[in-house]
Parts: C-alpha cells; structure tokens; sequence
C-alpha cells in the first residue's frame, strides 16, 4: 500500500516495529521514521495485526484535527473503543477494512470498505485510489467492518470450494494447469479460483498473501459476529474445519490456499 501511494505521487512517511519493513518501505520512495510520535500527516493509515496493537496506537497518538483511517479487520467493538479515545483527543477514526489479499494490494487491486464520520471519510477519500482500485462509503461507523465480514466469509468459502474442485478434477485424472485455464472463465469460476488457483495448480504455498494462522483470526471474528447476531453460517463453519487441518499439518505460515494440500491429503493423492 506505502509503495503505490509513493508511485501515485504522496509523500509517504510510516513507523513498523519491524525494521525489515521500515528498510522496504524506505526502497519503495517513503521515508521511515523511527516512531509514532515522527508521523506528522494529517491523514494516516493503520493496518495492524491485533486490537491491542489498535488500542497502543490510539493511547500514543496526538494531534487535534488527524483522520486515522483504520484497515485492519478487527473486532467493532474495539474499534469503537479506539474510535472514542481518539475523539477525546480531537482525531477522527475511520472504519475502513479492505477486501483484498497481500499479493492484491500490490497491484493495488484492493476495495476499501469505509465508515464514520463522513466530513472525515470525504478528507481521507483523496488517497484511497493511490493503494485501492475502488472505495465505498457505507455510512455508520462499523459498517466497514461488517461488510468486511461479508466479504471474508465469502473468501473463506469460494477459497475451499476452488481446492475442492482442483482436488475432484485431478483425482478424476484431469491436469490442474487444464482445471485452472478451463473453469477461471466458466460460470463456476470465482475471484478466489483465480487468485488461488495459480497456486493451488503449483502446489506451492509459500509467499503467503495472506497466511493461514492470520486468517484464523479473521475467521474467529467472523464466526463470533455472526453467532451474537443469530446468523446461520452452515458453509463457513464447515470451512472452518479445512483451515482448522491446514493449521494442524503444518501450514500455519502458508498461504490460505493450502487447504487444497489438506483435501488432496484427505484424498489420498500425491504431486
């Protein structure tokens, strides 16, 4: 996301507790600094692993007036907390989780879900086409992460259904190259069979966009929203049992589309 808002023209500065990520951010055109307290823009941008990250955060930020536009997917209830405790300080939260993988966000095929303050969303939606190819703004704060749920137990769903095709068509004798190239175009195609595909074709599942054990989170989010709601998820729970056997055979650091090695497991075939 820092390099293609650098390659649109920002000037982009950011802080990572990882000095590996601030050494790649200063090769892509940005400029690292070495805390939160350097990070002097008006508009800033936090994708974080945890809500106790987003809770740290919110305590060391300052600034009467900064738009904070939150991509993280992380419980609402946390973001409204974080959402409060920077209003006391006069900062604005926006509530805005993105639909898209690792390796989508490098070529900016990402959508950004946005919610809240409106005169904020209408400040931060000048950068939003510098790291995304669309936005929306779905009005209530929340409402970003709600359809972030929508769209993730969509992933969860289509990403073990293309794995399950794949393992059908070569336990009936079919080339995965030969599944891949004929159903991405056929009407049981899905953006999933076509961002995963290519690696489930491979075999290969390093490089995570997004890796197994992170989507665990992501999922455990989901299934408890949903749950609180009284939402049936028949699909997305039965799914939740592949990615459950994907973590178990040692695939927590792969990407999400190794559950196509659990189901060939499961099917008794080698590659």
């Amino acid at each position: 996301m820092s390099a293609n808002l650098v390659k649109a023209g920002f000037e982009v500065r950011g802080y990572d507790i990882s000095a590996k990520q601030r050494a790649a951010l200063k090769r892509a055109g940005g400029k690292p600094v070495a805390s939160l307290a350097q990070l002097e823009a008006q508009i800033l941008i936090t994708s974080l692993p945890t809500a106790a990250a987003l809770h740290s955060i919110s305590e060391a930020l300052s600034g009467k007036g900064r738009i904070v536009v939150e991509t993280s997917t992380l419980p609402i209830e946390d973001k409204e907390r974080a959402r409060d405790a920077l209003k006391r300080k006069g900062i604005t939260l926006l509530d805005c989780p993105l639909s898209g993988t690792g390796a989508q966000a490098k070529v900016k095929d990402l959508v950004v879900f946005a919610s809240g303050d409106r005169s904020g969303f209408e400040r931060a939606k000048t950068i939003f086409p510098g790291f995304s190819r669309s936005h929306y703004y779905l009005g209530a704060f929340g409402n970003g992460s709600r359809m972030k749920f929508v769209a993730n137990l969509l992933v969860a769903i289509h990403n073990v259904s293309a794995a399950e095709a794949f393992v059908l068509g070569m336990k009936a004798g079919l080339p995965a190259k030969t599944i891949f190239e004929v159903i991405e175009t056929s009407a049981g195609g899905s953006r999933m069979f076509q961002v995963r595909g290519p690696q489930m074709v491979e075999g290969r599942y390093g490089g995570a966009g997004i890796a197994v054990e992170l989507f665990q989170k992501d999922m455990k989010i989901i299934g408890e929203f949903a749950a609180r709601i009284g939402a049936p998820t028949a699909l997305f729970n039965a799914s939740a049992a592949i990615y459950n056997a994907a973590m178990a055979q040692g695939h927590a650091k792969d990407d999400t589309a190794a559950v196509c090695a659990v189901l060939e497991s499961m099917a008794g075939l080698r590659r």
